[in-house]
């Protein structure tokens, strides 16, 4: 695939445009987006990604179309699954939710930044040791392992510092309240980071980690420097809005590691696959390819990646509706009238336990079971004696 220079700096233009649109656009102003706005926005840059890729198809060729798309949607599906671990970083900083934009959009940018670097690099060992295939896939199919024992992230979860950041809070001057959206503040004379600077320090350090799968992954998909950097840069766009817009919905997404999962062991296969057939280890067949197995065509893998997530996706929503209508179901059971004891069985609410008041246990009068007072204590005169603690007594 041969890139010219005036596409490549076409490309880059607009990405960067689009990032200053939305910094001088959305996040400049802190606010919290409306859910309207999120979606209008998620759609925007979603079709940007899909009309970018039909221009690949036209002047490309449908394979480089079809590695592009298949790069984009795996890629994406990795952000959904980041986005977890932004929810968290956002939840333990306490970060207000009107400046949660600017620090999502400053990791972004961060992520897009390091990715490039990682794709840079990435690039220039494949060109020169074709080994890097084995250590991709194996670290695919590893991070493919983690993701399925691990099973997702859980609502409770805590965040980890890191090292980076532990550094920073020890070694920086920080404060311990916000400061609206100021990443800096001075105070008697010096200056401090505010709260918004370390998490904006946790996202980007997480980046980091995130990009240990995303860059292999892609690559595992299509050689091609130009197609893997758009990939990268367009399912990083738009990653802000897609926050917002599924924040409440991420719980739901109760599988979705594990179809990450299935797609990154899948990914790692290919990649390793891919290896045999360029293989120059000489420990390996003697130094010569293994073309024993045939490499996984572009069309299977896009296959893979799109049945993977709409079945994973479709999944989480049934099991996440079931589970809402046993919660709901017990609740109403929980929530079911008891009869006072003693009374006769037509005298009963509907659904009232048929065994209160039969004599087999005691407790109270209000339908949780009474027995027979065997004390031989006297009626008052009224018939009834309350109890000190409040409870009745035949």
């Amino acid at each position: 695939m041969d890139v010219p220079f005036w596409v490549w700096a076409i490309t880059v233009t607009a990405i960067v445009a689009m990032l200053a649109f939305d910094f001088f656009g959305h996040v400049r102003t802190p606010h919290a987006p409306t859910l309207r706005e999120s979606a209008i926005w998620s759609a925007v840059y979603v079709a940007l990604a899909i009309v970018f890729g039909i221009l690949i198809w036209i002047f490309y060729g449908a394979t480089f179309g079809g590695e592009y798309f298949a790069g984009y949607i795996t890629e994406k599906s990795l952000s959904v699954d980041n986005l977890f671990v932004f929810v968290i970083i956002m939840a333990s900083f306490g970060v207000p939710r009107e400046l949660q934009q600017k620090v999502l959009l400053f990791g972004i940018a961060f992520a897009l930044a390091l990715r490039t670097v990682f794709i840079a690099v990435g690039a220039a060992a494949i060109a020169n040791f074709s080994w890097v295939f084995y250590l991709f896939g194996g670290i695919l199919i590893w991070t493919a392992w983690a993701q399925a024992r691990s099973g997702g992230h859980s609502e409770e979860e805590d965040y980890e510092e890191n090292a980076v950041l532990r550094f920073a809070r020890k070694r920086l001057r920080t404060t311990e309240e916000y400061h609206s959206d100021r990443m800096t503040v001075r105070q008697q004379g010096k200056r401090y980071l505010t709260p918004l600077a370390i998490a904006l320090i946790a996202i980007g350090t997480a980046d980091v980690i995130f990009a240990v799968d995303s860059i292999p992954a892609i690559f595992g998909l299509t050689q091609e420097t130009f197609l893997v950097f758009a990939a990268n840069a367009f399912s990083l766009l738009g990653l802000r809005q897609l926050f917002f817009l599924i924040d409440g919905l991420l719980d739901r997404l109760v599988y979705l590691a594990y179809g990450l999962a299935v797609i990154l062991g899948f990914i790692g296969i290919k990649l390793v696959i891919h290896a045999l057939h360029t293989n120059e280890l000489p420990f390996l067949n003697g130094g010569e390819h293994i073309t024993l197995i045939p490499e996984v065509p572009t069309w299977l893998s896009l296959t893979v990646i799109l049945v993977t997530l709409v079945a994973t996706t479709v999944a989480s929503l049934a099991r996440s509706r079931r589970d809402r209508e046993e919660h709901a179901a017990l609740a109403a059971e929980a929530a079911v009238p008891q009869a006072p004891a003693g009374l006769a069985a037509e005298e009963r609410p509907a659904g009232a336990d048929p065994a209160v008041g039969t004599g087999r246990t005691t407790g109270d009068v209000l339908g949780r079971g009474v027995g027979d007072d065997r004390s031989g204590a006297a009626d008052t005169d009224e018939g009834t004696a309350r109890r000190a603690d409040g409870s009745l007594r035949r």
